[in-house]
C-alpha cells in the first residue's frame, strides 16, 4: 500500500480504551497529564492537528477516539512514537485501531465532486 502524496491531507482515527489506571486519576490530574505529555508533542509539531473525542456513551469498543490530521505524515509518526515512550500508550489508554483514511480520495479518483 503506497502512502498518499506529501502535499495530500491525511486523516488518522485512533480508537482508545481508557484503563482502571487513568479512571483512578482525578480529573485535574487527567488534565494536567495532557499539558505534560501531549501538548508539548503538537507544540513541535504544528503540521499535526488533533481533535479529541468522547465515545463511551455510544460504544463498549473504545471510550475515546482521537482524530489526527496532517499533511506531513513523518511528523504524525513522529508523535506516535513519541506517545509510545509516556503512560499515554498501553497505562493510561489501550490502543483499541489505527484506522488511516483519505478524505474523498475516490472522488479525487475519478475527478468528481467531493462526496461530503
Amino acid at each position: 500500500m503506497s502512502e498518499p502524496a506529501p502535499s495530500q491531507n491525511i486523516t488518522v482515527f485512533m480508537l482508545i480504551k481508557t484503563t482502571p489506571a487513568w479512571l483512578a486519576l482525578p480529573p485535574k490530574a487527567r488534565f494536567a497529564f495532557f499539558d505534560a505529555h501531549v501538548r508539548p508533542l503538537l507544540a513541535a509539531r504544528p503540521q499535526v492537528r488533533l481533535r479529541y473525542f468522547d465515545a463511551e456513551f455510544y460504544t463498549a469498543r473504545c471510550t475515546d477516539v482521537m482524530m489526527w490530521e496532517t499533511s506531513d505524515q513523518s511528523a504524525y509518526r513522529a508523535i506516535v512514537e513519541e506517545l509510545r515512550e509516556t503512560l499515554f500508550w498501553d497505562h493510561y489508554f489501550q490502543i483499541v485501531e489505527i484506522v488511516p483514511a483519505v478524505e474523498d480520495a475516490y472522488a479525487d479518483h475519478y475527478d468528481q465532486d467531493r462526496i461530503a
